[in-house]
């Protein structure tokens, strides 16, 4: 079977919110954890798996982070045409952050793409 790197006409990322949040545990060097909630919709017309992503998390001071795993939150979603998949997660920064980032997958038809994950910051809350 030949494998094809595809645009996917209709599948589209979008970055519903970024929100501080100080009651999560983080580690020492990294104690400030934002949770981002994403929605994956899929207007095309092939059903699509999402197998992997990959964010570069490039700290104020110039620390870059790269974390890539299989799937999103331990799942690898189906999306068929017209639906949508809803996700949440978090980053641990120790300064402020721009993070950038990218779904990797496959369609029914076995072609192989990547969609990006709209840039967002982090940005930790001004102190009175």
């Amino acid at each position: 079977m030949k494998q094809t790197f595809a645009n996917i006409p209709g599948l589209t990322v979008r970055v519903d919110n970024v929100m501080y949040v100080p009651s999560l545990e983080a580690p020492e060097d990294k104690p400030f954890a934002f949770v981002y909630f994403i929605s994956i919709l899929n207007n095309s017309d092939e059903a699509v798996t999402i197998k992997g992503r990959k964010w570069v998390v490039t700290e104020a001071d110039g620390e870059v982070t790269v974390v890539e795993g299989v799937g999103v939150v331990g799942e690898t979603p189906r999306i068929v045409p017209e639906e949508e998949f809803t996700y949440n997660s978090y980053h641990v920064i120790k300064h402020d952050a721009e993070v950038e980032g990218a779904l990797f997958g496959r369609t029914d038809g076995g072609d192989i793409f990547s969609v990006r994950i709209p840039d967002f910051s982090l940005r930790l809350p001004l102190s009175d």
